[in-house]
């Protein structure tokens, strides 16, 4: 049964994607075209960075790129992560940065 996820950008917009079980939330973003980043697609080089807001996602592979720190945060990678639950997720390039700031600003 699929879950309703809820994608936040700071920006204000928001979307909702039914994520399938067995599916990644950046999975599911690709297939319904929402332009959600992501780079190595097995949780190591953090472009797809998301906040979890609220629900159960658990990572099915191990983002290898995120501190524990991070984690306890709700920060979480969606190219590994599955809801198990309805979710509310902030992502964005923003949410990236805000774990690994650019030095060349």
């Amino acid at each position: 049964m699929p879950h309703e996820v809820t994608l936040e950008w700071r920006d204000g917009r928001s979307a909702t994607v039914a994520v399938r079980d067995g599916e990644t939330v950046i999975d599911a973003t690709e297939r319904e075209g929402l332009g959600v980043p992501y780079g190595c697609l097995y949780g190591a080089c953090g472009t797809c960075t998301g906040r979890l807001l609220e629900g159960d996602l658990v990572h099915v592979d191990r983002p290898n790129g995120l501190k524990p720190q991070h984690r306890r945060e709700g920060y979480v990678f969606l190219c590994v992560a599955e809801p198990r639950s309805d979710c509310r997720i902030e992502v964005g390039a923003e949410i990236q940065a805000d774990l690994v700031p650019n030095p060349w600003k």
